[in-house]
């Protein structure tokens, strides 16, 4: 008499993500993450909608919530969403106080933070040149914004800025629009173009002023000056602009914190 084979146990729910995330070799939470900033960011998402709920998520891609709240965890803890409570998570926004918590590297040298103000000196199209291209990802002689500003601080020229972007990353920009922007360039990438600077690469070096940039400063030529050259990237590691900032250091520093944000008081 043959035996009867017994019953295969029932899949789990978890293998589904596992199905569905396959070719991800990361950790499930991790690729969760991966997903979830994928949705962010093909704009799908705006700033001011919720994202769908742990649980939804959890069901969405078959795992448990524990899972879905690590993989939100990290994406709070980089400043990609925020939590509000009682109304769910969102796509972090971008105001002043953020800007100078999280990208802003300039402290007066008594450690006060003062959010500057922006004079636009140049807006202008041009052509990348090979430096350019390889730091935006396009293609040499690609057309691009180049923009150049004065940033003051207790009233005097502390920071000159020359930004390039890719034109097609913003299209249809104008200085006027530019010019007439209500808050930081960061947030105005944001909220105009739906782009979200989430992470940014600096390199220092001292300098020497030149004589147009003496001028700007109201300082000797040949003084010495702060060089950041900086590329901000957006999700998955896409460039959005190249930007070398000149800072004249007699009153101002810049200062890199790590393991948590300098809160503005």
């Amino acid at each position: 008499m043959s035996r009867a084979r017994p019953r295969k146990a029932p899949r789990r729910a978890g293998r589904k993500a596992k199905w569905a995330l396959r070719g991800i070799r990361l950790p499930r939470y991790k690729a969760i993450k991966l997903e979830v900033t994928r949705a962010l960011s093909s704009g799908r998402i705006a700033a001011d909608e919720p994202l769908p709920t742990e649980k939804q998520l959890a069901a969405r891609y078959g795992v448990s919530i524990g899972t879905v709240r690590r993989a939100m965890d990290e994406l709070v803890a980089e400043h990609v969403v925020v939590r509000q409570q009682g109304r769910g998570t969102f796509l972090a926004p971008f105001s002043s106080e953020r800007l100078l918590n999280r990208f802003w590297p300039v402290f007066r040298k008594d450690g006060e933070r003062e959010i500057p103000i922006v004079q636009t000196l140049r807006f202008e199209e041009a052509r990348a040149d090979a430096e350019t291209a390889r730091a935006l990802a396009v293609a040499e002689g690609a057309p691009i914004y180049r923009i150049v500003n004065l940033l003051l601080m207790g009233g005097n020229p502390v920071l000159l800025d020359e930004v390039r972007i890719a034109r097609a990353l913003l299209p249809g920009l104008t200085e006027e629009n530019f010019v007439a922007r209500e808050n930081t360039m960061y947030g105005f990438y944001q909220s105009a173009y739906g782009i979200n600077v989430i992470r940014v690469v600096d390199r220092l070096r001292g300098v020497a002023a030149d004589a147009e940039t003496a001028r700007r400063f109201g300082i000797p030529a040949g003084s010495a000056l702060l060089e950041s050259m900086r590329i901000a990237y957006t999700f998955e590691d896409r460039p959005v602009e190249s930007r070398r900032t000149l800072i004249h250091t007699q009153a101002y520093e810049y200062r890199n914190v790590i393991g948590g944000e300098v809160r503005i008081a």
